[in-house]
């Protein structure tokens, strides 16, 4: 049996103890086509020969970006791992500067794209990145070498040897890929992570996922270009777990229905739009089958785990999973029994609902810089409590810092930033990586984060604020869609809040009210401000007065990647954010 020590490993791994039919199985021109291992293999090992051949060498950089996640990705990642050459994976949705930044950065030698609009911002930059010596696009486009010409190229098996000599040279320490952090301040950051980064942090988080090996199926929809859902694709070929890629988040809900998984990763946004989603259809409803569906919902948001809630409300809780949310399930493909989450903070309620329908969302943590995974819930033996990340996985081990920072020591914890000493010294010391979260470990040894050290502000009258905390209670509204806490150095907090505007809308609707069509009508429309004032006045008590938020402002618009508030990863761009709406913040503060 093949010992996993490389990435590249997985694969014949997998050959070796499932073989599956269907290993990686991606949507084109309607019809799901479908890859065995052998074939992934297979098309992996081409890969190689052919790159071999175009003169890549060990520690060339190779930049692979993707609008959605597809077949062809994985079968480029083990070909150029193979070769001891780097995966440069890139976000599609960063600027034509960050993507002319980062392959410079890089020396990227090839870049394979998945589709014209990632190629026109491409063909943009390429003339300024020197290094790049051609760019070949997945999706057939004019004027762009396709992919499979690679296939062609390496379809000639006469340098397998060299291939397989370059393997056996491969040590697990070696550099296995650069996953630029979108930052949410300054340039991206190059996190260099090994093959035993990765490797050792699949094998620390694999006993914590309940997977019948062989015999799951998963949906994979978050960005493979970020480290938490690569790494969550090599967990799945070690289970044996046949993947399916949804074409898009637009046709997310298709694709389930299509596709029956048992297992998906998810954001905390988007299981908030998939309830808010749920929500809305039960509003739809009358009579009875209302009193029913509200019922259920207000059962749900009780739930503990392990019948904590006693004996008549796990009697309850039986009748509502048969009446209302064996529904749900069947919405979202009928098999569903497992949602990791991760990248930022799953509000309680969420965990609560989620569970209560046996849709379990086990909450984690973890950074690019940790490979990603520090700790996650498990459901079995205790090791799922609501409000905490959970446990920390095998062979890492964390240490609450005096100022609350939590520290990580362990294999996962990346080899540095590329070209950038100094900043790896900054996070790097005295063998712990340096996280920049708050959070305490409880008595059970369960991980809670609190909020980000550099987030955390002192208002005029000395008094520390935790706006992470404030904005994950105050997002507990179905009003508020997106929120910042602001009142560095002021005499109080404030915050700028993004209405749910689909949300405020129906609430207007069902209560006769006319506030506006636009979104800027919305944000000035008196009701819909009263209206919100009454919800953060609500979710104010439970915080300190000096932590309650006095004075707020709505935007006039959705906060996203394209306009600059989020990250690719839908963490908020403060500095940006806090500029963008200067003339709020000066109203909020009587321009002080």
């Amino acid at each position: 049996m093949t010992t996993i020590t490389r990435l590249f490993d997985f694969p014949y791994y997998q050959l070796e103890k499932h073989d599956l039919k269907e290993a990686l199985v991606t949507k084109y021109n309607g019809q799901w086509v479908a890859t065995s291992t052998r074939e992934y293999i297979s098309k992996a090992n081409a890969i190689s020969r052919a790159l071999l051949r175009m003169g890549v060498q060990k520690d060339d950089k190779i930049a692979v970006i993707s609008s959605s996640n597809r077949t062809e990705w994985n079968i480029m990642d083990i070909g150029i791992l193979q070769v001891a050459a780097q995966n440069v994976p890139i976000y599609p949705t960063i600027s034509e500067e960050d993507y002319e930044y980062i392959l410079n950065h890089s020396e990227a030698k090839y870049c394979f794209v998945s589709d014209p609009e990632v190629l026109g911002k491409v063909n943009a930059i390429k003339d300024n990145v020197p290094s790049l010596l051609k760019v070949f696009c997945f999706d057939h486009i004019d004027g762009c070498d396709h992919w499979e010409t690679l296939l062609e190229l390496g379809s000639d098996e006469s340098n397998q040897a060299e291939v397989d000599q370059i393997k056996a040279t491969i040590q697990s320490e070696d550099l296995a890929t650069i996953i630029y952090t979108s930052g949410t301040t300054g340039k991206p950051k190059g996190v260099m992570l090994s093959h035993n980064n990765i490797v050792s942090n699949v094998l620390g988080s694999a006993p914590r996922i309940p997977f019948e090996e062989g015999q799951s199926r998963a949906l994979s929809f978050l960005p493979i270009c970020h480290i938490y859902e690569r790494m969550i694709l090599y967990i799945y070929q070690y289970y044996g777990v046949s993947v399916y890629f949804a074409e898009s988040i637009e046709k997310l809900v298709d694709n389930l229905k299509e596709t029956h998984p048992t297992v998906i990763t998810a954001v905390p946004r988007l299981l908030e739009k998939v309830y808010d989603r749920i929500y809305a259809k039960g509003s739809e409803l009358t009579g009875i089958k209302k009193k029913l569906f509200f019922w259920a919902i207000d059962l749900g948001l009780k739930y503990e785990p392990y019948g904590q809630n006693g004996p008549w409300y796990t009697f309850q809780l039986a009748m509502a999973r048969k009446l209302i949310f064996s529904k749900w399930k069947e919405g979202l493909g009928g098999k569903l029994e497992l949602m990791v989450s991760g990248s930022a903070a799953l509000q309680p309620r969420l965990a609560r609902i989620f569970a209560a329908a046996e849709i379990y969302v086990m909450e984690g943590y973890g950074l690019s810089e940790t490979s990603p995974v520090i700790a996650v819930n498990d459901m079995r033996n205790h090791g799922f409590r609501i409000g905490t990340v959970g446990k920390v996985i095998d062979n890492v081990e964390v240490k609450i810092a005096a100022d609350g920072e939590i520290l990580c020591k362990g294999p996962n914890v990346m080899m540095g930033y590329y070209k950038d000493p100094e900043k790896t010294a900054e996070v790097l010391q005295d063998g712990y990586f340096h996280t920049g979260d708050i959070g305490v470990i409880d008595a059970d040894g369960f991980l809670k984060i609190t909020d980000r050290k550099k987030e955390m502000f002192k208002t005029s009258g000395g008094k520390y604020i935790a706006p992470q905390l404030l904005e994950n209670a105050m997002k507990q509204s179905r009003f508020i869609e997106q929120i910042m806490v602001v009142g560095d150095g002021e005499k109080m907090p404030g915050a700028f809040i993004q209405p749910n505007f689909e949300f405020v809308r129906e609430w207007a609707k069902i209560h006769q009210l006319q506030i506006g069509s636009s979104y800027k009508e919305i944000a000035e429309n008196a009701d819909v401000i009263r209206r919100i004032g009454e919800e953060v006045d609500e979710l104010n008590k439970k915080f300190g007065n000096w932590e309650q938020i006095k004075r707020f402002e709505l935007t006039p618009n959705v906060w996203s990647i394209d306009g600059g508030e989020l990250t690719p990863t839908l963490k908020l761009k403060r500095k940006i954010v806090l500029e963008k709406y200067r003339d709020l913040y000066n109203r909020i503060y009587g321009g002080s």
